[in-house]
């Protein structure tokens, strides 16, 4: 039982944070409040200091340094985490002063990310964004590892060691690259798949935690893990959803958006990012209820066009609208759809949202096919656009709401004043 509990504990963590008027001090505590929560660890604590730009040694100053070292030992902190990235110096330098292990926001987002990742390609990617991370911070694990010996007869097999993990993590990023390389191409025939049957794909979007995943549950019944905490769906998930009109979509929940996502984790799922800025209809779901919900809409807004999205829609979705007190801000959002994925509320109006913006016009046609057409009728049915059949004498009589190009192969067989 003994060991059990040790092994449960969560380390106990301080937040650190340097204000420099980059960005809202208060809005990036409570975001790696939930990130510390999200990986494991119990937040206990932070602390902030203003200063105009980073201290090159140790990021904040000595005097808080000293502060930070003295609460660790007063408080029983297992990890300090900082709240912007740190060069291999500055980790080294704090490890030294506070005798405590310290990791930055990035370092944290990767390994939430590692313990999330359950696909073969989330993993590649993850772990790719990892080493990218550390192969330059490998200086700081040298100088432990000669420090460890006594320094004096050690320095050379500390440097050894050190070539050594660079020149495996190297292998090793060589390795990941060729299977991502494969991975990649099976993603793209399936993509190219989708392209060729002419497949509408609906993309989920937005910031981590805003309620994708149960709104993928919602409308598909996909069963994805939904909850509450951030990054809890890593692995995109693809499923069939039939609108009201008929029309069978392809709806791909993706990952969650943070503000300042790690470049090394941007450039890892750039691919699985950009299968969804070119999905032809992109919703932006953001939990309504946050204080900060314009800021994290822009967020992916921003990604997206990075991603060169371009002019195709997007559609804000307002989740979580049982939770608002500010009932005007739908009005602050042009085109937003109030919803509540929990309860089940405002789903029509976002189907119908959905509808609106589908790239093409259908057009309802009644149609009598020759037997020898029912292949014709297979096609119709595998993309959602068959709305009856009947089987008759003189052939098989269909009702069909028919994309344009549907609609000229229905037409030598069109029934008028049907």
């Amino acid at each position: 039982m003994y060991e059990t509990e040790i092994q449960e504990r969560k380390e106990r963590a301080l937040l650190v944070a340097l204000d420099t008027g980059e960005y809202d001090i208060e809005s990036a505590l409570r975001e790696l409040w939930a990130l510390a929560e999200s990986g494991g660890a119990e937040p206990v604590a932070e602390m902030v200091q203003k200063r105009p730009a980073p201290e090159s040694a140790t990021c904040v100053g000595s005097g808080m340094v000293e502060e930070i070292a003295e609460f660790c030992k007063n408080e029983g902190i297992d990890l300090i985490i900082f709240d912007r990235e740190l060069s291999p110096t500055q980790i080294r330098n704090l490890e030294t002063e506070t005798d405590v292990r310290v990791i930055d926001r990035t370092m944290l987002i990767l390994d939430i990310f590692a313990q999330r990742a359950e696909s073969k390609a989330g993993k590649l990617q993850v772990e790719t964004a990892q080493l990218k991370y550390m192969l330059p911070r490998l200086t700081g694990k040298g100088t432990a590892l000669s420090r460890l010996g006594g320094g004096i007869g050690t320095r050379g097999p500390g440097e050894t060691k050190l070539e050594t993990d660079r020149r495996h993590i190297r292998r090793r990023l060589e390795s990941l690259g060729e299977q991502l390389k494969k991975v990649e191409s099976a993603r793209r025939e399936t993509e190219r798949r989708r392209e060729k049957d002419e497949v509408v794909t609906v993309a989920l979007v937005g910031y981590t935690n805003a309620g994708k995943s149960t709104l993928m549950n919602l409308l598909t019944e996909a069963g994805v893990l939904a909850e509450d905490k951030l990054f809890a769906t890593l692995d995109p998930t693809a499923r069939a959803l039939r609108l009201p009109n008929g029309r069978t979509v392809m709806l791909i929940d993706t990952v969650g958006l943070v503000r300042r996502l790690p470049h090394h984790l941007v450039e890892a799922f750039r691919s699985t990012l950009e299968q969804a800025a070119k999905a032809d209809i992109v919703l932006n779901v953001c939990d309504a209820a946050s204080p900060e919900v314009r800021e994290h809409l822009s967020v992916t807004e921003d990604l997206l066009r990075d991603l060169g999205r371009g002019a195709r829609p997007v559609i804000p979705v307002l989740n979580k609208w049982d939770l608002v007190a500010d009932e005007n801000l739908a009005v602050r959002v042009p085109g937003g759809v109030r919803i509540s994925a929990l309860k089940n509320e405002g789903i029509d109006a976002l189907l119908a949202a959905v509808e609106a913006n589908l790239p093409v016009e259908t057009v309802e046609i009644t149609a009598l096919l020759p037997f020898s057409e029912s292949g014709l009728a297979a096609r119709l049915r595998k993309s959602g656009a068959l709305q009856a059949e009947e089987y008759t004498e003189e052939g098989l009589k269909i009702r069909a709401l028919a994309d344009p190009r549907e609609a000229a192969l229905l037409a030598p067989y069109a029934v008028k004043n049907a």
